[in-house]
């Protein structure tokens, strides 16, 4: 136990601080470059969420509205078990800043 304590101690000690080891654990979400709005949103989780965008745009509105949407709304919408939990896990993550929608390439 010592030698572990010493071990991880002097290693603090010889690493230099960087600004970019303390972001890495930064809860604040860095801001997104490209607007995500809730189609962009469905189709980067995939797994047959993408059906429900027009249901859910017409009832929620709003990318932010639906960040902090809660299961009972999705349920009285008519969405199955599975795919509530999935929008509710990737919108927990987006809030934490640990998961972005993939970018779609622009068609030339």
């Amino acid at each position: 136990m010592a030698w572990r304590q010493l071990l991880f101690h002097t290693r603090t000690i010889l690493t230099p601080h960087s600004t970019t080891g303390l972001a890495r654990f930064s809860t604040k979400s860095t801001p997104y470059l490209e607007k995500v709005g809730i189609p962009e949103f469905l189709k980067g989780i995939g797994n047959g969420v993408e059906a429900h965008v027009a249901k859910i745009e017409s009832e929620i509105g709003d990318f932010q509205k639906l960040l902090v949407t809660r299961t009972l709304r999705l349920k009285k919408l008519g969405i199955p078990v599975k795919q509530r939990k999935l929008i509710l896990k990737y919108t927990h993550k987006y809030r934490l800043g640990l998961w972005r929608p993939l970018a779609q390439p622009m068609k030339s």
